[in-house]
């Protein structure tokens, strides 16, 4: 069984200190080794299949306008 927050003490730390670990632990995982499910491979698939690349825009058009320069 894995450790619970009260054995590593985790729920002892602050707000602010659980997050900053929440964000220790997510930059350590290696998204690589993770697997990703049939389901959202066939989406990708999917969206993929359906997209309209005349639709897409530039990233500094888009930052342009949103910043109000265009």
């Amino acid at each position: 069984m894995p450790p619970t927050l009260h054995d590593l003490g985790i729920d002892s730390l602050s707000a602010a200190d659980r997050l900053n670990l929440i964000g220790e632990i997510w930059d350590s995982l290696n998204v690589q080794e993770l697997p990703i499910p049939e389901s959202h491979r066939e989406e990708i698939d999917r969206r993929l299949a359906a997209a309209d690349p005349s639709a897409s825009r530039p990233w500094a058009k888009v930052r342009a306008r949103l910043r109000g320069q265009e």
